[in-house]
């Protein structure tokens, strides 16, 4: 298994996580693909069972080499938008050649996108200790239009850690948003690690 893996579980000053994604960027594809990385594409069908036109304006955050945009890219989604902490991670995401925007942000910092700026956002494996923090939840739905669709997946990992879960538990107490879609299922197969996906609308 790639020491990757067990630096991305261990990491959670976002200093060390952006010196993370930097160092794994050249073998990042061939690690989770050989392992069986499977939460893209259930994000990406879960995102389709839900949203037309096939040309709305999709984030795609922390996006880093692109894996997340190819799986968007695949069911038709043509107008991909991508941020991501490494600068690494975004040369490669680059060369894919399906991303209207690329953009760097620093760790900690707000993702960049005007209030109501797309009718969908995609974080997929995105919100997770030892990826972007909690508090980005809040920030990525207020990027959304009303009615505007999010696309997020919470590692078993992050499913044990309250912050993540009590920040989707209180939109959906405020109503915020409504749940269209939750599942359970693989993340990396080898691993044996899972995931929940869900699709949330902004009301």
């Amino acid at each position: 298994m790639s020491k990757f893996f067990e630096r991305a579980y261990g990491t959670t000053d976002q200093d060390a996580v952006q010196d993370l994604y930097e160092d794994w960027a050249a073998t990042y594809d061939d690690d989770v693909i050989e392992n069986g990385y499977e939460t893209p594409g259930r994000c990406a069908a879960a995102l389709a069972e839900f949203l037309s036109p096939p040309d709305t304006p999709i984030f795609d955050f922390a996006c880093g080499t692109g894996l997340s945009g190819a799986a968007l890219a695949s069911l038709g989604f043509s107008v991909i938008d991508g941020a991501d902490i490494s600068e690494a991670m975004l040369a490669i995401a680059a060369k894919r050649g399906i991303y209207r925007n690329l953009r760097h942000v620093a760790p900690e910092d707000p993702p960049g996108i005007a209030p109501g700026q797309y009718g969908a956002i995609a974080a997929m494996g995105a919100l997770s200790p030892g990826a972007a923090p909690a508090h980005y939840f809040g920030w990525l739905l207020s990027g959304l239009a009303p009615g505007g669709l999010l696309v997020l997946s919470y590692n078993d990992h992050t499913l044990s850690d309250p912050s993540y879960t009590g920040a989707l538990a209180e939109a959906l107490k405020a109503g915020a948003v409504r749940q269209r879609f939750k599942e359970h299922g693989d993340h990396i197969v080898k691993l044996g690690s899972k995931s929940t996906i869900y699709v949330l609308e902004k009301l």
